[in-house]
């Protein structure tokens, strides 16, 4: 049974909602959490170990998911040197760089919209008997391996930092 139109049209402003305020929160002062550090630098590699297992009949996605995380951790280091970190009396807190951040966002969450057009899009084909692979797309994999490597590689630097500012206490 296919998903009402209106039904997919009602989502999108939840949607859309929801990725503001996930950007909006993530750009500012933060507190550091370990915790939060901890499962970035542990989820977003076996994410991409489960994408690359996913990829690995087509030797072009595999290659752009590892560019992607080649990139991301690019990214990060550059993201890193451009923090603001504080230790206070309060605590441990970072400032990231906002555009990095925003940047990667934005665009991870336009090839997902664009990814969810083609395949409200597609429904009429799937029924037709053909199935698109989006778990192989190259530019999907690649935007998603850029995201997923800045933010293991940002998750690490942050929790370097917190390891170096606890020592020279």
């Amino acid at each position: 049974m296919a998903t009402p139109s209106w039904l997919v049209y009602a989502f999108v402003p939840l949607i859309l909602w929801r990725i503001y305020a996930r950007v909006r929160r993530n750009i500012g002062r933060q507190r550091s959490r370990p915790w939060r550090h901890w499962f970035g630098v542990t989820l977003f590699p076996l994410l991409v170990l489960l994408f690359a297992l996913a990829a690995l009949r087509s030797p072009v996605a595999e290659g752009a998911l590892w560019g992607g995380v080649a990139a991301g951790v690019a990214l990060a280091i550059a993201g890193l040197r451009l923090t603001r970190y504080e230790r206070t009396a309060e605590g441990f807190f970072y400032t990231p760089n906002a555009y990095i951040g925003v940047g990667l966002s934005l665009l991870l969450v336009g090839r997902i919209l664009y990814r969810m057009t083609q395949l409200y899009g597609a429904n009429a084909a799937a029924a037709a008997g053909s199935n698109p692979d989006f778990a192989r797309s190259p530019l999907t994999l690649l935007i998603f391996g850029m995201v997923a490597g800045y933010y293991a590689a940002y998750a690490a630097g942050l929790l370097r930092w917190r390891r170096g500012a606890a020592a020279s206490r």
